[in-house]
């Protein structure tokens, strides 16, 4: 969404220039190792996990709709070693044109105890790819379907654990209330057929699995579930796409059938047209489905047997939420911010009178702690928003939120914020043009 928490990582990627060249081999565990489990952090319904490229420690998005690793986010003083690299063009979501990489053969890849000697990566460079800032977290790429293809692969988001085992090495247990899929695999990248109802009717959709997608659902034909007539939507940044902004309209639908499961009221987006034009598709696609949902559920994911596994997880009931306050924000340059106080009590003097009388007194002094933190910085606000319609702008500063500074705030903790409930009141402090102003606004439903 365009909130902090509803970035987009949706890279449907078309080389236009040279050849994909996948290695023979692959990840693999090594023989005396039948699984692995590793934890990862969830950010923004994203599964982002540790990698390890030629030696040098990164974190990577576990990204079920991508058929090649790309590598972005980059800085200057970052050292990665990078073999066998010739230039080539990409192209991805978004309104963008093509973009300039490099592609990269023979890296070696480590994952937990799986290892991939052979694997070929795209490196882009450009800044306005840096998803970093809206994550509130490193963020240096995307890991997909190589790592996926080898493996069976268990998403627990509630204990943001992923484990992987070897095909031949994995038992599937008995799940009476667990809902199976068949994957149908169109460009490497697996498709499930659910059932949705929207404005009043129930029509089938063949949707990518798209764990890199932080929405729940998106919906390619607004004609399903957009309604002019009683208005049901509002206009929406979406998110970043390779090749550039996502834009759209969100909405709810009343139901989302994955099987025996039923997910109510869930959110959902139909894209602008323009923007999803450039992704090379499956022909019978209507749609993805996105982490929003699958964080619900273990996600069992056998591209091997092309089998999706869902068991219900005690994020399941979990409301659909989203941000009521309009504003899209990112972290900004570093500055130095004083921190804490400290009290410092200096050791007791004295000074002898004539009178033989003694004169005591303590030298109190102050001292601050000083630490590099980012600027909270606003990118979009969203037209007849809340925030909008109390004059805040594209290039604010935020300085203080509910009275506490906005650089103790995590992303994600602004985020639950901003989507807590409808009526709850946010006074902002604001750096505009050397001055600061204090704005407040109340959340609002929009849908």
């Amino acid at each position: 969404m365009c909130s902090v928490h509803k970035l987009i990582f949706s890279f449907f990627v078309v080389i236009l220039t040279g050849s994909l060249g996948y290695s023979q081999d692959g990840f693999f565990l090594p023989a005396n190792v039948a699984s692995e489990k590793i934890p990862f952090q969830l950010v923004n319904n994203l599964v982002v996990i540790p990698v390890e490229i030629n030696g040098t420690p990164l974190s990577f998005i576990l990204d079920t709709g991508v058929r090649t690793s790309i590598l972005f986010g980059i800085e200057q003083n970052d050292s990665i070693q990078m073999r066998n690299v010739s230039p080539i063009k990409i192209k991805g979501l978004g309104e963008g044109d093509a973009v300039d990489a490099l592609k990269s053969e023979g890296n070696t890849f480590r994952v937990g105890e799986a290892v991939d000697f052979s694997h070929t990566l795209y490196i882009v460079f450009d800044a306005s790819l840096n998803f970093s800032p809206r994550m509130g977290i490193p963020i240096h790429g995307i890991l997909g379907y190589e790592f996926y293809r080898q493996f069976v692969v268990e998403t627990n988001y509630s204990s943001k654990r992923l484990s992987f085992y070897r095909p031949k090495d994995y038992n599937y247990k008995k799940c009476k209330n667990c809902a199976s899929f068949d994957l149908v695999f169109y460009n490497d990248k697996p498709h499930i057929d659910v059932e949705a109802k929207a404005l009043g009717q129930s029509f089938p959709l063949t949707v990518l699995v798209d764990s890199g997608s932080s929405d729940a659902l998106w919906i390619f034909n607004p004609l399903r579930c957009i309604s002019e007539v009683e208005k049901n939507y509002f206009i929406d940044f979406l998110g970043l796409g390779l090749s550039g902004h996502i834009y759209g309209k969100r909405t709810r639908i009343q139901e989302l059938s994955l099987g025996n499961y039923v997910l109510n009221q869930v959110n959902t987006a139909a894209p602008d047209q323009e923007d999803i034009d450039n992704a090379k598709m499956y022909v019978d696609r209507d749609g993805s489905l996105g982490g929003n949902v699958l964080k619900r559920f273990k996600v069992i994911m056998d591209y091997p047997g092309k089998r999706m596994t869902l068991k219900k997880s005690s994020l399941f009931g979990e409301p659909f939420y989203y941000n009521m306050s309009g504003l899209t924000l990112e972290q900004g340059d570093s500055e130095l911010i004083q921190g804490s106080k400290k009290i410092i009590n200096n050791p007791l003097s004295y000074t002898e009178s004539d009178q033989n009388a003694f004169a005591f007194g303590i030298i109190r002094t102050t001292e601050f702690s000083w630490e590099w933190a980012s600027k909270l910085m606003v990118v979009d606000v969203r037209p007849d928003s809340p925030a909008a319609e109390v004059g805040l702008y594209k290039g604010d500063e935020i300085l203080m939120i509910n009275g506490k500074p906005a650089h103790q705030y995590k992303l994600y903790e602004i985020t639950d914020l901003f989507s807590s409930r409808e009526g709850k009141k946010i006074n902002l402090e604001i750096l505009r043009n050397g001055l600061i102003m204090k704005k407040a606004f109340v959340l609002r439903k929009m849908i």
